[in-house]
């Protein structure tokens, strides 16, 4: 059976753990050439490594999303050494540091803005050129539950999620008749490294929101990972715009 990304070019931003890492993977194992991108180059080339282990081709690359040359650099590698784009998944962020509204720092507030918003949208900036000059493609972008609905202590990163849905949404008008879908996901508490922080690095506080969930528990990376490579092939060819909601069933309680 052939592989669904088969001769297709895949970039994973935020590809050194979790999410990123396990969707990177997926994108090798189906066949895609994988370009991982992340601020931690030694996971990110370790993610790469694994991708060629299994006997596909991926290489890894330091990029900071929040920068417009870090981006630009990092997509037009891409295309000079995979030969374009056909596929991106901007999913690079970080959930800042939890406080109320009037107590969230300046600084917290502009990082986070900066790297889940800011970024996003420099990515997509760089990626849809490149995009074109291939007739087509598709872009996954992370959001959250937290673009949905309101997280108590949560402002920037719940702002910034929100933003990430706004923006998908201009963008896939833009581009419907021009053979490129937007589309966003939208985890609920996935087991990761991101998680484990924002439990403090309390086991007994990671078990207890666990517990809470409506599944009596989180969900997986790969699990997301699968939600991603189904909006970016074919199989999603009539979906665009659309915020893919992975969470358990978290928002509709």
């Amino acid at each position: 059976m052939e592989s669904v990304f088969k001769g297709k070019v895949a970039i994973v931003t935020g590809g050194a753990t979790g999410i990123g890492r396990e969707t990177a993977i997926a994108f090798g194992r189906e066949g895609a050439r994988v370009l991982v991108a992340d601020l931690d180059m030694d996971r990110a080339e370790e993610t790469a490594r694994r991708i060629r282990d299994d006997g596909n081709e991926a290489m890894a690359i330091r990029t900071d999303v929040s920068s417009d040359e870090d981006v630009r650099s990092m997509v037009d590698r891409c295309v000079e050494v995979f030969g374009g784009l056909d596929v991106a998944f901007n999913n690079a962020g970080i959930e800042g540091k939890p406080a109320p509204t009037h107590e969230c720092s300046e600084e917290g507030w502009d990082r986070t803005i900066s790297i889940n918003l800011k970024g996003t949208w420099l990515c997509m900036r760089h990626e849809i050129p490149r995009m074109l000059e291939r007739g087509g493609g598709a872009i996954v972008n992370m959001a959250s539950v937290a673009g949905l609905v309101g997280f108590r202590d949560m402002p920037a990163y719940v702002a910034s999620k929100h933003g990430v849905l706004g923006l998908t949404k201009v963008a896939a008008l833009e581009l419907a008749r021009k053979n490129i879908r937007v589309n966003a996901v939208c985890p609920g508490a996935i087991r990761t490294e991101m998680l484990e922080r924002f439990a403090g690095g309390s086991a007994k506080a990671l078990a207890d929101m666990e517990e809470d969930e409506l599944m009596g528990r989180f969900g997986t990376p790969g699990e997301v990972a699968e939600a991603v490579l189904f909006l970016a092939s074919e199989k999603a060819s009539f979906i665009t715009g659309h915020p893919l909601v992975v969470d358990g069933g978290t928002v509709a309680e």
